[in-house]
């Protein structure tokens, strides 16, 4: 009895690695490795040209100023090392496997600085990636990163009801729950967050987003199902010392958002960034009675520090807190009301969430190739809330600690990374008299290799095993591959598995505002699915202008799925797990091209197939549309002085759950075809800027929105069934200031 357990564990090890040493190939052919630095300051130069003398086999140095050469292409025992504003020089390389390579700053160049448009899908990384620079962030008004994605066509961003004004994001055609969301890749806003989650951050805060589809790194846990969606926030070396956004909107919503920053030493800098909204005004544009949008008041402060110690230790740090009230309903409802046959219908929410984090790692002197990382994170969340006469609250304590070693195998064509994790999750809710608890202890470990021939192909598999205290071992291996084809035709494939425990009550709000009565048939088990699919990548240039055609097609099928059934019954929400086939099949295709000389057009079509069992039978998934078209245009004068930018969206038809008890359009089965169109118009001065613009210019708004709207605690009341615009058009001006 004693012994099996531990022979057990062993082989639950052993299988996490397996692949790791299956694949592992030792490095024969010689190499050079090397790093190219600042004579004066030491610091590395990134994109220094290396190649070996006589010949034109040569690296470029990478983020960290390290390169590699294979001993095979030399001629002679020595390399040529060039940097833009520095000085040559040739170095004698013989007998030699490491070397460093000090170059001086000529006197005779001044310093330039080139801004450029950012390739928004990467040519570089192994996964399907998408980049949101800050440049894009700055063509809507990206009050908060629901906001952030309107000029993008892989994340669709949804109201989740006619009430509260929640927004989630899809990504292939599901949840926003099967999306990881890691802010500076750690991963964040997860769990009871979801609801609101994308009011969290500032649009002010975030310097880049980057979507992944499909599998994405075993290092970030095993929760990842259809993608990854990672907030790059500010960094307080680089960004403004100074930046002030300030926005108001035609329904009375305004915002003000600071962000300081500060070089408090040589080595030690820091940024403190602060957000406020509020939104008091009750609008009532379709006249049912209840207000378009919840009001509310948002503060939110982040600071973050940096320590850095040469090239050897990287030390970061944040600290995030928070405090949101929300108040929606009828126009007449009055926070606190009590129960009774004049009691207006109303929703009331209270929000305190404080979380932080660090990230330090070692790299090991000489060895740029070579590091420790460490990583904890810690959050807490707790919110009290009210929809109609149902209470609902909950809290939530999370820890997550984090190491991983990084080196290579012979050389850097062979990169792998090994190391453990322990998540703690504490969740207590309660809806009306029932209350819903668990603890999460998942201790971990996990590898990665990648594999890349410095010419056409890399591959990165990795696996991790898990110990969740319960629900057994968990297994998650991925794998990504990148060919080249040609330098500008890259083929990608990603296959792996997701695992994730649900939180159904926090991840289905919406139904909260409806007459729908929330029942468990059975004991819910853990989320489990596959995802395989791949992408294609062209980038051109027609008529001297550069341009990308893009696309991908992901499968998703689930193992185990929390069945969130809004069809089998009008008065109900039954969850239970997945009896019978549940899957998403998604298919995009994007062009972007260059027209004019700074006029871009970026235009993309997506179709979904997501289909669920309910009762033993295969239907779609409500609300959400088949087909979509996508386009976005954008101008730009020199030097960004006019900017200007137009997205429209076109959404097909969506099925809906069957509405009981009500006749013409609030009983129909699909949704409307209908389109959207948002524009900004931007100036910009030598510190200042000014903007201008409006979401959904043609004032499109989803009839019925809420069913019963008359009889709000009647039987027959439902905001959820929502697939469309609610408040109609909005226009806003705002302006920002910079001091560098």
């Amino acid at each position: 009895m004693y012994t099996s357990i531990p022979v057990r564990l062993i082989g639950k090890f052993a299988a996490t690695f397996a692949l790791l040493i299956t694949i592992l190939i030792p490095a024969t052919a010689q190499q050079l490795n090397g790093k190219v630095v600042d004579r004066t300051t030491n610091t590395p130069l990134i994109g220094a040209s290396a190649v070996w003398k006589g010949t034109t086999k040569g690296v470029s140095t990478d983020a960290s100023g390290s390169f590699t050469l294979q001993s095979a292409d030399a001629t002679t025992p020595h390399i040529v090392v060039s940097y833009l504003g520095y000085k040559p020089d040739t170095v004698d390389v013989s007998g030699k496997t490491t070397v460093t390579v000090a170059l001086s700053p000529t006197s005779s160049i001044q310093e330039v600085v080139v801004e450029g448009q950012q390739t928004r899908y990467s040519a570089l990384t192994p996964t399907n990636s998408q980049v949101i620079t800050n440049r894009d962030l700055e063509k809507s008004a990206c009050c908060n990163l629901a906001e952030s994605f309107e000029t993008n066509a892989s994340v669709e961003v949804t109201t989740t009801d006619a009430v509260s004004g929640a927004k989630q994001i899809q990504m292939l055609g599901l949840d926003g729950s099967y999306t990881l969301l890691t802010t500076d890749n750690v991963p964040a806003l997860r769990g009871l967050s979801t609801p609101y989650r994308l009011n969290y951050l500032s649009g002010t805060y975030i310097e880049s987003i980057d979507i992944i589809k499909g599998m994405g790194s075993v290092l970030n846990g095993y929760e990842s199902i259809s993608g990854q969606v990672n907030v790059k926030l500010r960094d307080p070396e680089k960004t403004e010392r100074l930046y002030l956004n300030l926005y108001g909107n035609s329904l009375a919503k305004f915002d003000a958002n600071l962000n300081v920053s500060a070089q408090v030493s040589p080595k030690w800098s820091t940024l403190l960034m602060l957000h406020s909204d509020h939104l008091g005004n009750r609008v009532d544009r379709n006249k049912d009675g209840f207000m378009d949008l919840a009001l509310g008041t948002h503060h939110n402060v982040y600071n973050k520090w940096k320590y850095k110690h040469g090239d050897t230790w990287v030390s970061e740090f944040g600290v995030n807190a928070l405090r949101e009230t929300k108040l929606g309903g009828q126009m007449d409802y009055e926070k606190g009301e009590p129960v009774g046959p004049e009691q207006h219908y109303g929703t009331e929410s209270e929000t305190e969430r404080l979380s932080f984090y660090n990230k330090t790692s070692y790299t090991f002197p000489g060895r740029p190739y070579q590091s420790l990382g460490f990583i904890t994170s810690g959050v807490h969340h707790k919110f009290n809330s009210l929809y109609g006469r149902r209470n609902y609250n909950g809290e939530q304590n999370t820890g997550d600690l984090r190491f991983i070693f990084q080196s290579i195998i012979g050389h850097t064509g062979h990169t792998y990374k090994v190391g453990a994790s322990f998540l703690y999750d504490d969740y207590t809710e309660r809806l009306e008299q029932n209350r819903l608890a668990r603890t999460e202890r998942v201790p971990g470990i996990f590898a990665e290799y990648i594999f890349n021939n410095s010419e056409n192909l890399t591959i990165v598999a990795g696996a991790r095993t898990d110990f969740h205290n319960l629900y057994g071992t968990v297994f998650t291996p991925r794998l990504n591959v990148k060919y080249d084809l040609t330098p500008n035709t890259i083929f990608r494939v990603a296959a792996g598995k997701g695992f994730r425990v649900a939180n159904p009550i926090s991840e289905n709000t919406a139904s909260l505002v409806s007459a729908r009565e929330f029942t468990f048939r059975e004991e819910l088990e853990p989320e489990k699915a596959w995802n395989l699919g791949g992408s294609f990548t062209q980038y051109f240039e027609l008529g001297g202008r550069p341009g990308a055609f893009i696309t991908d097609y992901y499968y998703t099928m689930f193992q185990n799925q929390v069945v969130a059934d809004m069809y089998s019954n009008a008065h109900q929400i039954s969850f239970y797990n997945l009896q019978g086939r549940s899957f998403s099949r998604s298919f995009q295709a994007e062009l972007q091209y260059e027209v004019l000389k700074g006029f871009d057009v970026k235009t993309a079509y997506k179709y979904f197939d997501v289909q669920t069992t309910y009762n033993g039978e295969l239907q779609q998934r409500p609300m959400i549309p088949q087909h979509r078209f996508f386009v976005n245009l954008g101008f730009a004068t020199p030097f960004d002085k006019w900017r200007a930018d137009l997205t429209t969206q076109y959404f097909g038809k969506m099925p809906l759950a069957y509405a009981e008890g009500h006749s013409g359009a609030a009983n129909a089965r699909s949704s409307d075809r209908f389109y959207t169109l948002n524009g900004q118009v931007s100036r910009a001065f030598k510190r200042w800027e000014v903007y201008v613009g409006g979401e959904n210019l043609l004032n499109y708004r989803q009839p019925d929105a809420i069913l019963g709207a008359s009889d709000p605690f009647g039987p027959a009341f439902d905001a959820s069934m929502v697939w469309g615009p609610i408040t109609g058009r909005v226009i806003y001006a705002g302006m920002r200031f910079k001091i560098e």
